[in-house]
């Protein structure tokens, strides 16, 4: 991935000085997720770039760097190597730090002054819409120019990738431009790295100070910010509002706030497993063990599992998991007992899957490719065979009611298709006949009188023998 900066004017070269890099020596930094080179492919009077070029090596991302933590941060299958991410914010944070706050005593009065910039950023994420560029760089004063590229060109009628290489320019202080390219990137991405804390309230307000309390689309760019994480959210918008520009605030609890959708769901899903009578639950697809950490809780469920196919994600099951089990020798103990995690894909059949009175798959079917749909009904529903099965999913037709979802858009970069209630309906009663299922529908969250539900809830109990079961066998801990 490529970030350059450009200064056209008198003395071109002192952006040398505003980055604290030296044009005439190239210099290269190893960081735990890869190398950063800065270079200078031009350096003359009237005009200077100063190019960051991240390199990244993916087995890194996927095995752990050695003399990092030795954890894998991402799957073999990701596009974190090849596109500006939150790995170009850090890289950018890192290595301009000084020019981001400001600082150049050889130059502080450039440094202080409007100065005629350009920047580049190479496979910047912008799925959606390419609209989101105009409303978030624009208000920002600058002039904006793209370039598109086909998914494949041996395949047109797939249409455009959703990446852009991204031209901006405009007259302002370096320090604004920096700040406002490490904001925004993840904003675009939608997808961090790194574990956000309450620290990182403060680097959005410091970073944001002078451009984003103002901004019209103040709200977007922070929740993009903080994705998932609504308390951040609401805290950081509070303080921009208010110009509150300290420490962090206290995060806390608010007693009076509607519950979110995705703690609907996570209820009603317990709440049928708890109906049910389940004394044992597998989680297909935990993702990171919000529904482990309910079960957990409730000594009815005396044997609980999480399996994901992504490694990573299982990391953060087990640390959020980890602290739900704290407490007492005794009560620690038994819940170690009681739960297990382990890595697995449901479109394998997996001797582990199986002895469970219930399975739940938790928005979980729209991750997959729809021509594996049918290989993950064979294991889970024909071979796997639980006495309940839960399945949860978008509503595509409650989609207009948001904003900022276009109508071609997902809900979820990561969404492979959305399903109608009419689609959804259509599959469970297919795959219900098939395999020897009843199933009943739920509703999840606000019912709007034309659009129905955001989520919506497939119940499968079984009613006959274990039905159909083909498919490719995967072995005891084989991934």
């Amino acid at each position: 991935m490529l970030f350059t900066i450009s200064y056209a004017g008198n003395d071109a070269c002192d952006l040398g000085y505003l980055l604290h890099k030296n044009p005439s020596r190239p210099q290269t930094a190893d960081f735990s997720f890869g190398k950063v080179h800065i270079f200078y492919p031009e350096a003359a009077p009237e005009l200077c770039t100063a190019a960051l070029l991240l390199d990244i090596d993916p087995l890194d991302l996927s095995r752990g760097k050695s003399g990092s933590r030795g954890q894998a941060l991402f799957d073999y299958v990701n596009d974190r190597p090849y596109v500006s991410s939150s790995f170009m914010s850090t890289a950018i944070s890192r290595v301009y730090g000084t020019a981001m706050s400001g600082r150049c005593d050889q130059k502080q009065a450039l440094a202080d002054s409007a100065l005629d910039l350009s920047a580049s950023l190479t496979m910047l994420p912008c799925r959606g819409s390419t609209s989101m560029l105009e409303r978030v760089f624009g208000p920002l004063g600058y002039e904006i120019s793209w370039e598109e590229f086909p998914l494949d060109e041996k395949f047109p009628s797939w249409g455009l990738a959703s990446y852009v290489n991204l031209k901006l320019r405009a007259r302002l202080r370096l320090r604004d431009l920096l700040r406002q390219i490490y904001v925004l990137i993840p904003v675009f991405d939608f997808r961090k790295h790194y574990w956000m804390d309450k620290a990182e309230l403060d680097k959005l307000i410091r970073h944001g100070e002078g451009w984003l309390e103002d901004h019209p689309e103040k709200s977007f760019i922070t929740r993009r910010y903080f994705p998932g994480l609504r308390r951040f959210t609401r805290l950081a918008l509070e303080r921009l509002d208010n110009g509150t520009g300290g420490s962090s605030l206290a995060i806390e609890e608010d007693e009076e706030r509607p519950a979110s959708l995705n703690e609907l769901r996570l209820t009603e899903v317990y709440n049928e497993l708890k109906a049910g009578g389940a004394k044992t639950v597998i989680d297909l697809g935990c993702g990171e063990g919000k529904l482990l950490e309910l079960l957990i809780k409730d000594k009815s469920f005396n044997r609980i599992a999480g399996t994901d196919v992504s490694l990573r994600t299982l990391q953060y099951a087990a640390e959020r998991l980890n602290g739900e089990i704290s407490g007492a020798n005794q009560d620690k103990q038994d819940k170690q007992e009681r739960l297990s995690l382990f890595q697995g894909s449901l479109c394998y059949r997996d001797k582990r899957f199986k002895g469970y009175d219930a399975a739940a798959l938790v928005e979980v079917i729209e991750h997959l490719e729809k021509h594996r749909l049918p290989s993950l009904a064979s294991v889970i529903f024909g071979d796997a065979a639980p006495r309940t099965l839960i399945v949860t999913t978008p509503n595509r037709e409650y989609n207009v009611i948001y904003e900022n979802i276009s109508p071609e858009s997902f809900r979820h970069q990561d969404h492979r298709f959305e399903w109608s209630r009419e689609e959804f309906r259509s599959w469970a009663e297919e795959t219900a006949l098939r395999y020897g299922y009843e199933v009943r529908f739920k509703d999840i969250g606000p019912c709007h009188g034309e659009y129905g539900s955001p989520t919506q809830m497939g119940i499968f109990t079984k009613t006959s023998g274990s039905g159909e079961s083909s498919g490719p066998d995967i072995q005891d801990g084989e991934t």
